[in-house]
């Protein structure tokens, strides 16, 4: 009786807001930086840079990369996604509404911004526990700005250490070879 009382109010909601492992990433369902509820079914067919993002770190100039790929790119089917966390040293200790007004002032940042989640240990949000799995690494994201490329059949295609900046030449050739491949029929 607990069992089922807890699988019906616990765990169940988690598993389906979540995709399995060997499922695309179009499963799950997150609130933006705003609280508004985001599907990423709304993403199929594009290509995706998912980037766990932080005001207070050195890293941090690396969003005028990140909304310069997605300006450059975004017609072509390119979604940055910028997933606030507070992870590493405490850099990323504000409210939603201070990450936005500090992205949108400070970097001009276009591209979507999530609500803030724990991307590393115990707490790990859902999000990252796939990216990890399915980058073909088990081994924790390294600091702010890890990023993850996501091809448009909703699968990690790369996994790029936080100190590649968006204008490095790997991280380049990996979006445009991302966005060569033509989406699938619906």
């Amino acid at each position: 009786m607990l069992l089922a009382s807890l699988l019906s109010t616990a765990i169940l909601p988690l598993i389906i807001s979540s995709p399995t492992a060997s499922e695309p990433i179009y499963g799950f369902s997150m609130q933006d930086i705003d609280g508004k509820p985001r599907d990423f079914k709304a993403y199929r067919g594009k290509v995706l840079l998912i980037v766990n993002v932080a005001s207070r770190c050195g890293l941090t100039p690396q969003y005028e990369g990140l909304e310069a790929l997605y300006r450059a790119h975004r017609r072509e089917g390119l979604e940055v996604l910028g997933f606030p966390a507070n992870d590493f040293a405490g850099q990323e200790p504000g409210t939603n509404a201070e990450i936005k007004d500090f992205c949108t002032g400070k970097y001009h940042v276009t591209f979507p911004m999530f609500g803030k989640i724990r991307v590393t240990g115990p707490q790990k949000h859902g999000l990252y526990q796939w990216l990890i799995a399915e980058s073909g690494r088990a081994d924790e994201i390294e600091w702010n700005f890890a990023k993850f490329l996501i091809g448009r059949d909703g699968r990690v295609v790369a996994r790029f250490a936080p100190g590649i900046k968006p204008d490095a030449p790997a991280i380049q050739s990996a979006i445009k070879a991302a966005l060569a491949v033509k989406p699938a029929a619906k």
